[in-house]
């Protein structure tokens, strides 16, 4: 893949989402690791309390990329008016940065319309969030005379799921999505795998194990189409559709999750047609190539982070953001942790507001730093959260400690 997108080309990030001592961090670790093979976090010892980084977090080469690629935009179209199709990643900071730069959105995260289409013309810039659009509104967009090419700001690794969807529909196979199905990204590569093969979406392995039923027979073919409504592709046959598939992701699922859907429906199909590794390619294709590098990264890193004992877990990222929101169901299996996606949820020394995803409300929580000393705290961020904001988590937690001092000459550590 062009040398891994030569070797992870740097991008031009405003330094408002730059932080010294974390990019001394990474740079140091990076130094030192450069196979990626230890995933044991960084310990910031402030005697008072421990910080324990995450091997990796924050910014991905996608984020990096649309970021990029939308402040060019804004520089370069003084003047214009400047459209993105929804958010452009799942991140509060950025996307008010954008808007405050003028830029406009026109849908919400979940498809919803925020100005109609109808409103803007060729004379404007829409901007392709990093998620990836569907191909109805790419081809709607270069019907009004848009450009859809120069201000794409799609993830590589998201279009390397739609390849890959692509080749293997080209060899007679359909296809089954693990994804959210409200989710920017799971629209956008169901449209592009649908188009070349029949689609279904699962979001869950429970979803995955109903699927399964149907293939099989276990469950009569027409109860499908009212329990899968509107999660398959138009003129989808349960009846013969499913007979030869493979199994791809949105990619900011849980890796361990779609590998687990993958391998219970390759079992499956194993067992029901009675394969052999010989036959399995016959009616299952090998899809683990479409994992996002990030994804994989910063569950790994969580899952080394989570080795260390500790007495609280401080996740921070967008609430509505997928990669993110599997870190902190990661944690929460193992210890007390806090979802937040900024330093003001952070109320005092004593409470916190932060955000359960399973309902999708925000709580407040007392006494949530711990008595004892020092205080042993884990902290990860999604692929989508500036480093800045980790960064302004930490002092502020320091602040309580009276150990921001400390915290400032960890970086002379790493440099």
């Amino acid at each position: 893949m062009f040398f891994l997108f030569s070797y992870m080309k740097k991008f031009q990030v405003p330094n408002i989402y730059r932080s010294p001592l974390i990019t001394a961090i990474k740079n140091k670790r990076k130094e030192e690791d450069k196979l990626k093979k230890d995933f044991s976090p960084t310990l910031l010892d402030l005697g008072a309390v421990q910080f324990y980084l995450a091997r990796h977090f924050g910014f991905c080469y996608g984020v990096e990329n649309a970021i990029e690629i939308a402040f060019k935009t804004i520089e370069e179209n003084p003047g214009k008016r400047i459209f993105l199709l929804s958010e452009m990643i799942h991140n509060p900071q950025v996307n008010a940065t954008l808007i405050e730069k003028g830029v406009q959105f026109l849908q919400d995260t979940y498809g919803q319309q925020l100005i109609p289409f109808e409103e803007i013309t060729s004379d404007d810039v829409v901007i392709i969030p990093a998620f990836g659009t569907t191909l109805s509104i790419e081809k709607m967009l270069k019907e009004k005379g848009i450009s859809t090419e120069k201000y794409n700001t799609t993830c590589p690794f998201v279009e390397k799921v739609w390849n890959r969807s692509e080749q293997i529909a080209a060899k007679g196979y359909s296809i089954v999505l693990h994804g959210k199905p409200k989710h920017e990204e799971t629209r956008a590569t169901f449209s592009h795998a649908s188009v070349h093969t029949p689609a279904v979406i699962v979001n869950d392995l429970n979803q995955a194990v109903e699927l399964g039923k149907y293939i099989t027979g276990k469950k009569p073919a027409q109860q499908f189409y009212k329990e899968f409504e509107g999660l398959f592709s138009d003129g989808f046959d349960i009846t013969k559709d499913l007979q030869q598939f493979g199994v791809v992701n949105q990619t900011t699922q849980l890796a361990s999750d779609t590998q687990a859907i993958a391998e219970y429906l390759k079992q499956l199909v194993v067992e029901y047609y009675q394969l052999n590794e010989a036959t399995i390619a016959t009616r299952f294709a090998d899809t683990r190539d479409t994992l996002c590098y990030a994804t994989n990264d910063n569950q790994t890193a969580v899952t080394g982070l989570l080795e260390t004992e500790a007495d609280l877990a401080i996740i921070v990222g967008g609430y509505n953001s997928s990669n993110t929101t599997h870190l902190v169901e990661l944690c929460e299996n193992k210890l007390p942790t806090y979802f937040i996606n900024n330093t003001d949820k952070i109320l005092s020394a004593t409470e916190i507001m932060h955000f359960n995803f399973q309902d999708k409300k925000e709580y407040v929580t007392k006494d949530f730093l711990p008595a004892k000393r020092p205080a042993k705290i884990l902290i990860s961020s999604g692929a989508s959260c500036p480093d800045s904001l980790v960064e302004a988590v930490m002092f502020k937690i320091a602040s309580f400690y009276n150990v921001e001092s400390q915290l400032q000459q960890q970086a002379d550590l790493f440099l």
